[in-house]
């Protein structure tokens, strides 16, 4: 059993203290919110994660898990501290590294070892390395949101760079999965490296799908055969409103950053974020081609956070899309099931049928898959104008268009 301390108690630091109590290591985790941490000491868990309420309640219940206010407890009498807080796009483009540096101007660290699980740029960890004095290894989190637990207790690698003794030493806390030793910038650069692949690919599949449009293609049935080549894999390629969430939109900006830093010339991530940027565009101009000039017409929009199985708003695309049919005097009304407040210029209503009635078009922003099993008759019923525009490809196409409606959908 090791001593742990988890410096940040955000989406990575909670999950990363949670997983490490259920494996039966102690952990203290620290933030500097005193609300987040009164809440988190009544193992209350705001954040729509699987299991992850259950495993906070666990540990603070069986005394594993412990809460606290300020980082001074979770910088001793610990094994390891695990430095977990947020890294956001700064004005220039380049990773904010303000909270890492906040927090290691305070710490007087001895006899651990300092795990820096926030996403930074490559050689961060080495002039942190530099400075003080005990190891430092780098160790990138791969947490989906959604299936942050079980990416965590099942994962699919574990990367750590620094001197092998401390880094195999921070490999053995995890669970048994594949494991990269390497050094610290190595390791560093595999998140950003994974990341914005994934979002290169979703880039060229929303492409793909306006060529197929142009081309009297089918998107679907191109991205099958793809799929059918195992060197390509089927994940990432279908269609929507563009990426967004926590992680891809800071952390290409923060790699293109770093690139013109080194002066790497990465026109092709440029230009992944470039056609990111586009595609909210794109959607906006298929409502327009639909229902006609916005201004005062209701539109609908069906999902609002960043993907499914999230209560996540930031930098989602559905956001990105609302903002410019807000620009161009549209009216919205939006449902999302994990969503109770509104959302920019979107009025949130309870149920999709509250956010269709009276709409000149409704617009599929997040993939739920209860948007898929929706009472289409029903819903066109209490439209002025019964057209769906589908940026996810997620209706069944046949009963919505039996029901009255006009599909619009992307790269068909």
């Amino acid at each position: 059993m090791a001593r742990i301390g988890v410096i940040g108690a955000g989406y990575v630091g909670l999950t990363t203290a949670a997983c490490f109590a259920h494996l039966g290591h102690r952990v203290v985790c620290a933030d500097v919110d005193a609300g987040k941490v009164a809440a988190l000491r009544r193992a209350e868990v705001t954040a729509h994660e699987p299991r992850l309420a259950e495993l906070v309640a666990d540990g603070v219940h069986d005394g594993s898990l412990e809460f606290v206010l300020g980082n001074g407890p979770a910088l001793s009498d610990v094994d390891f501290v695990f430095l977990c807080v947020p890294t956001p796009t700064a004005e220039d483009g380049a990773a904010d590294l303000s909270a890492v540096e906040a927090v290691l101007a305070e710490a007087e660290l001895t006899d651990c070892v300092l795990v820096v699980k926030s996403t930074v740029p490559p050689g961060t960890s080495d002039r942190i390395a530099r400075s003080q004095p005990v190891p430092v290894v780098a160790n990138p989190e791969f947490l989906r949101e959604g299936h942050a637990v079980d990416d965590f207790l099942r994962p699919q690698r574990i990367v750590v760079g620094g001197e092998e003794e401390p880094a195999r030493r921070v490999v053995a806390l995890y669970p048994n999965a594949p494991a990269l030793v390497t050094d610290r910038a190595s390791a560093e650069l595999v998140k950003y490296a994974s990341n914005c692949f994934l979002a290169m690919k979703l880039s060229y599949v929303n492409s793909l799908a306006e060529l197929c449009e142009e081309a009297g293609a089918d998107i679907e049935d191109v991205t099958e055969g793809m799929r059918l080549d195992e060197r390509i894999g089927s994940a990432f390629l279908r269609p929507g409103p563009g990426w967004g969430g926590s992680c891809f939109p800071k952390d290409t900006k923060a790699l293109l950053s770093t690139s013109d830093e080194k002066h790497v010339d990465f026109s092709l991530l440029r230009a992944t974020i470039d056609t990111n940027e586009r595609q909210a565009h794109r959607v906006v101009d298929k409502v327009r081609a639909a229902v006609g000039a916005l201004r005062g017409k209701r539109i609908g929009l069906l999902g609002l956070t960043f993907k499914a199985g999230t209560d996540d708003l930031r930098d989602s695309p559905a956001l990105a899309v609302a903002d410019l049919l807000a620009r161009e005097g549209a009216v919205l009304a939006g449902y999302d099931p994990c969503v109770d407040h509104d959302a920019g210029p979107v009025r949130v209503t309870d149920s999709p049928a509250a956010a269709a009635r009276g709409a000149a078009a409704l617009v599929v922003l997040t993939e739920w898959p209860e948007f898929a099993e929706l009472d289409w008759p029903a819903l066109a019923a209490g439209m002025a104008c019964p057209v769906i525009v589908d940026t996810r490809n997620l209706l069944p196409a046949d009963k919505v268009t039996e029901s009255g409606f006009q599909l619009v959908a992307l790269g068909r």
